[in-house]
């Protein structure tokens, strides 16, 4: 869950510059929502994950261990499938790094984690991290491997909703692609690592819709607080694009906004 259990600010680290502060609000709505929604899918991975140690009475993979949350598996019926995953954190769960949760993390599985084809439906149930409530319905599909022999899954949200503790909204949809470059037949959860390609669109806090693209594959390690590197464009209508980069592989907090001729320094953070 390294990758993803943060919900990200900005703060410049280059006085020199003018991007304006409305391009890096929208570059920042972006960012949280993407971190949140990131750290969904590490939740119900490794859920996901522990549900195939069960099934195959051992364990093939070694899953994050804390505290809480308190996960059950149920399914409706004596056949195996569909299962269903409850992620419960109850009232309030501190994890890594200080990361408050609460509420439940809802998924509908139709078959095994390995199986092409087989697919995870998460919903959510007073679920909040942080002080955000998040709402929405997200789909994972096993997609098979692709032609690098690399196991690909489709990732897609719909209705995404973050209503911050003020009452203000971000909405945000997206259709990605992660393709596991390292680490998903391993027994060792820490050294997965995957490309995540595809688009997203919404609404920031301040009403902006906008519309961003995955212009180089984000690269994601579950060893690192953050991507590592990879470029996301933000559009919005009558505005100049906003491009922001995760870096170069450093596993670290550093990423750069750049709009024209102008680039900011910023660093990412564990709180919006």
């Amino acid at each position: 869950m390294i990758a993803a259990l943060a919900i990200l600010s900005f703060t410049s680290c280059d006085k020199q510059t003018d991007i304006d502060q409305t391009s890096i609000d929208l570059a920042s709505d972006d960012a949280v929502s993407d971190a949140i929604f990131e750290d969904v899918f590490s939740s119900v991975d490794n859920a996901d994950i522990m549900l195939d140690n069960f099934m195959k009475g051992g364990f093939s993979k070694s899953a994050p261990v804390d505290s809480c949350p308190l996960v059950t598996i149920d399914h409706p019926d004596d056949s195996n499938w569909p299962k269903t995953i409850t992620i419960d954190f109850g009232t309030l769960c501190t994890g890594l790094y200080d990361n408050t949760r609460s509420g439940k993390i809802i998924t509908v599985v139709t078959g095994p984690r390995l199986s092409e084809g087989s697919k995870k439906t998460v919903t959510f149930e007073d679920y909040y991290v942080n002080g955000i409530r998040v709402d929405g319905t997200k789909v994972i599909e096993n997609m098979g491997y692709n032609n690098n022999q690399n196991m690909v899954f489709a990732v897609s949200l719909t209705g995404g909703r973050l209503t911050l503790p003020t009452g203000k909204v971000i909405e945000r949809s997206f259709s990605h692609e992660r393709e596991w470059i390292a680490g998903f037949l391993t027994k060792n959860i820490w050294d997965d690592e995957c490309f995540i390609t595809g688009s997203a669109n919404g609404v920031t806090i301040k009403g902006v819709s906008f519309e961003n693209t995955i212009t180089t594959p984000l690269y994601w390690k579950r060893a690192c607080r953050f991507i590592v590197s990879g470029v996301v464009r933000i559009e919005r209508e009558g505005f100049e694009a906003v491009d922001l980069n995760y870096g170069d592989g450093e596993c670290d907090a550093k990423a750069t906004l750049t709009m024209g001729e102008q680039t900011k320094e910023i660093l990412l953070k564990f709180h919006r």
